[in-house]
């Protein structure tokens, strides 16, 4: 591996030090600088199932162990998605409600009505799109010259992808991706933040999907995320609710976003991590398929989902009472190695590689996935075909919290294909 360590933390975070009672793996500061991984490998050997009395989101438990957060996600009776899917509270009067924060049949009906933008059935048209915006992007790079691959690579095909799936204004398509920042920059997840002004923004962004929706419901039905709403049968006055709507957007365009974006730029950085897994992508890169999973769980762009526990109940041999916030951290599911063989680091052939909880599990599970696999999986053949070596020349700048595991930065210079 190289100096760009994903498990570097500052100085000061040793969670080995700590008191175990009251440990807190929940500081935005840990995920900025990867000692995140540290907290999280000592709750999964001494406390898997971890009670933390006091943080600046109030008292919590963290799941930590990958079977454990399969059982809490799989257990939407026990543990309910109906209130925060974050380890925060929305703030009074701005809490827009959406079908991931919520429990069935409410849940089933808005996400049936919005999956055939995203359906298996799509995905052969979108291949030949995914191809052509990759290919553009790609030839549009310099080569020999340092830029920052999240702009130029990660956030742009990400956001032409996005613009398709809610056939959004070509020209507005940028919208997309501040919305989707203003969204997840939020107190919530423990990034500082002006509420007031992040209210003020999504009340843009609903305007503008507000206009959107009137002009799809009055045309015929078509496959875009905002057609499929206006026009579906339990889903069609969702805009006389314009919070449930603004949810709703914010969920798709969060979903559509952060997951392929970061590990884009994750996929990058792993590659240089691990240069032997480099050499064995350019001696065979067949091995891209199966590349791809591993990907998102080495970088598992979004490290926790929260749920409410509606009845007390033992669970890991602990007594979770009703009303108690449980954290689900992928995060640290994602690195539990009785599950995952040697899960810190980086392999390209593991088997099984799609065994992972970056998509989540149970009725929640994301629905988009084999969009976010597809988009990677078409960049990288790209990618090959083009470059002798994406070389990352400077250290990444990750996002401060944590639920978003992201990128803003990462310098990367290109060598051209012999």
């Amino acid at each position: 591996m190289d100096g760009f360590s994903a498990s570097a933390g500052p100085s000061g975070c040793d969670p080995w030090a700590e008191p175990l009672e009251t440990l807190d793996p929940s500081r935005a500061e840990l995920f900025e600088t990867g000692a995140h991984y540290a907290y999280f490998e000592r709750l999964r050997r001494e406390d898997p199932v971890h009670y933390t009395p006091d943080s600046m989101f109030g008292p919590y438990w963290s799941i930590t162990r990958f079977h454990d957060i399969v059982a809490v996600d799989t257990n939407h009776q026990t543990f309910s998605s109906n209130r925060d899917i974050v380890i925060g509270d929305n703030p009074e009067g701005f809490a827009p409600p959406m079908f991931i924060a919520m429990d069935p049949p409410r849940h089933d009906v808005q996400r049936k009505t919005a999956t055939p933008a995203v359906a298996p059935s799509r995905l052969q048209d979108l291949e030949v799109l995914i191809r052509e915006r990759a290919g553009a992007i790609l030839d549009s790079l310099p080569i020999g010259e340092t830029f920052n691959w999240v702009d130029r690579v990660s956030i742009e095909l990400t956001t032409q992808m996005l613009a398709t799936l809610f056939d959004f204004p070509w020209e507005d398509r940028r919208l997309l991706p501040y919305w989707s920042d203003v969204t997840t920059t939020s107190e919530t997840v423990g990034v500082a933040a002006d509420m007031a002004e992040r209210e003020r923004v999504l009340g843009e962004c609903l305007t503008y999907f507000t206009r959107l929706w009137h002009e799809r419901a009055a045309a015929p039905p078509r496959f875009d995320f905002i057609s499929l709403l206006a026009h579906g049968e339990e889903t069609r006055n969702m805009v006389n609710d314009p919070m449930e709507f603004l949810g709703n957007l914010m969920l798709l365009i969060v979903g559509g976003n952060d997951t392929t974006r970061n590990s884009i730029t994750g996929g990058v950085l792993a590659l240089n991590q691990f240069p032997d897994q480099y050499a064995k992508l350019k001696a065979d890169p067949s091995l891209i398929p199966n590349m791809v999973p591993e990907i998102i769980r080495w970088q598992t762009p979004l490290a926790h989902m929260r749920r409410t526990c509606t009845t007390d109940t033992t669970f890991g041999g602990k007594l979770i009472r009703k009303g108690d916030r449980v954290v689900m951290w992928y995060v640290s599911g994602n690195r539990d190695d009785t599950v995952i063989e040697r899960p810190d680091e980086f392999i390209i052939d593991r088997d099984r590689a799609r065994h992972h909880l970056s998509f989540g599990f149970g009725i929640h599970r994301c629905m988009g996935n084999r969009v976010a696999e597809l988009q990677l999986r078409i960049l990288w053949e790209e990618i090959m075909a083009r470059f002798e070596h994406v070389e990352v020349v400077g250290a990444p700048v990750r996002v401060a919290s944590n639920f978003v595991q992201g990128y803003t930065d990462l310098p990367v210079r290109l060598t051209a294909k012999k």
